[in-house]
């Protein structure tokens, strides 16, 4: 006698055809889900990936910690006017940021005797800072006599901003791929946060050629002028969101160097 036949969904959805007959088992070819067709699955990540994005993703944020460190603070640049052109025991100097500048006056004798500008702005003393009006009136600020160029000035501040939106973008794209175990969203996430090191370097370059023609708009007074650590934090910050972008784009390609130790599902045919 023929055997009779049962067929019984299995755990992923697809309908299997098994035999009843006194040999058990198997006993035909399983069917698929939806009249016959194969439904392809989207990749989900492994352990060992989604450690790595984690990783990469910390490199990131770093980066976007840096960013914001220098963008709000006011330490971009110190101009300081020679230690003894005022003729008494007191000098002055002005740093200033994207947002806000400020001028401080400091006593001679606390500055280095080998240093002829006034200088470091960290030293204690008298401090007077005001906001840019830049982004209100639209007035230029005034420094010992030198008047800003506020388009530069505007421009630099923007571009920063942009970045700071870039880097949102791809902090979004990256938590989405880690909550939903799939690499689709490393891609763009690695676009944000390529381009935003780029606009974040690009934004210093804007703000060294203010500088610059802050420093040529009058000459009526000698000044000596530094690069401060803002700066320095932001050039870093560049730098890292750069290097995170590029490790986001490597563990989206689908063989890239890093996935070559994960193990690989081998599928067998019966």
């Amino acid at each position: 006698m023929w055997a009779n036949y049962i067929v019984q969904p299995e755990e992923d959805g697809r309908m299997g055809v098994v035999g009843a007959g006194p040999h058990g088992g198997l006993a035909g070819m399983a069917g698929v889900k939806g009249g016959g067709r194969a439904t392809r699955r989207t990749p989900r990540m492994s352990d060992s990936q989604e450690g790595k994005i984690k990783l990469a993703f910390f490199v990131a944020i770093v980066g976007v910690t840096l960013t914001v460190l220098g963008v709000g603070t006011e330490f971009w640049v110190e101009l300081a006017t020679p230690k003894t052109w005022s003729n008494n025991q007191t000098c002055q100097t002005a740093h200033y940021g994207l947002w806000k500048g400020c001028t401080r006056t400091l006593w001679v004798d606390d500055i280095d005797p080998e240093r002829e500008s006034c200088g470091p702005a960290d030293l204690p003393g008298e401090s007077n800072c005001t906001y840019f009006k830049f982004f209100t009136n639209g007035d230029n600020a005034v420094i010992f006599k030198k008047t800003t160029h506020k388009n530069l000035n505007i421009a630099a501040a923007i571009l920063a901003m942009i970045a700071l939106s870039m880097m949102v973008m791809g902090a979004i794209c990256i938590t989405m791929s880690l909550s939903k175990g799939v690499p689709f969203f490393l891609k763009p996430a690695s676009f944000c946060f390529i381009l935003s090191g780029l606009l974040v370097l690009l934004s210093i370059l804007v703000f060294h050629q203010s500088v610059l023609a802050l420093l040529s708009s009058d000459h009526s007074i000698p000044l000596h002028h530094e690069l401060s650590w803002s700066v320095a934090c932001v050039g870093f910050a560049g730098a890292i969101l750069i290097m995170g972008g590029i490790l986001f784009l490597i563990l989206s390609l689908p063989y890239s160097p890093w996935k070559k130790c994960l193990p690989q599902r081998n599928s067998s045919t019966t």
